[in-house]
C-alpha cells in the first residue's frame, strides 16, 4: 500500500539538533537540525532549522520554502537574498554560501 499521508506539523515538530562544525562557524554558536519526511523519485523531502549566528556550507541542489525566521544567504558572488516566511529560494550544487540567521529560520525542502 502507498503512503498518502504523512501526520508531520511542519511548524512545531521537534528537530534533533547538533552544533554546527566549528570550521563552518563564521559568528556566534548556531545549531541546526533536520527530519526527513519522505522520498520522493530519489529526491529527500524534509524540514530543516538553523539556530542565529553565521555559518558557511556548500548546498547540494535543492528547494526550499521558508516556514519561520529570519535571515539572509550570501553566495559567493555577492549577491544576499533575504529570508523569511514565504521566501522560496532554488540552490545548486555546488553553490557556496553564507547563512546569517538572525531568528531561528526554517525550512521545509526538497533536496537531490
Amino acid at each position: 500500500m502507498t503512503l498518502r499521508y504523512v501526520d508531520v506539523d511542519v511548524f512545531a515538530t521537534e528537530l534533533p539538533r547538533q552544533r554546527i562544525p566549528a570550521d563552518e562557524i563564521l559568528d556566534g554558536f548556531p545549531t541546526a537540525g533536520s527530519r526527513s519526511i519522505a522520498q520522493v523519485a530519489g529526491a529527500e523531502v524534509g524540514i530543516h532549522e538553523m539556530s542565529p549566528g553565521m555559518a558557511r556550507d556548500i548546498e547540494c541542489d535543492e528547494v526550499f520554502v521558508v516556514i519561520g525566521g529570519r535571515g539572509s544567504i550570501e553566495f559567493e558572488d555577492g549577491e544576499v537574498l533575504p529570508l523569511s516566511a514565504g521566501t522560496v529560494v532554488r540552490l545548486h550544487k555546488g553553490d557556496r554560501t553564507i547563512w546569517h540567521i538572525s531568528e531561528t529560520l526554517r525550512k521545509f525542502y526538497v533536496a537531490g
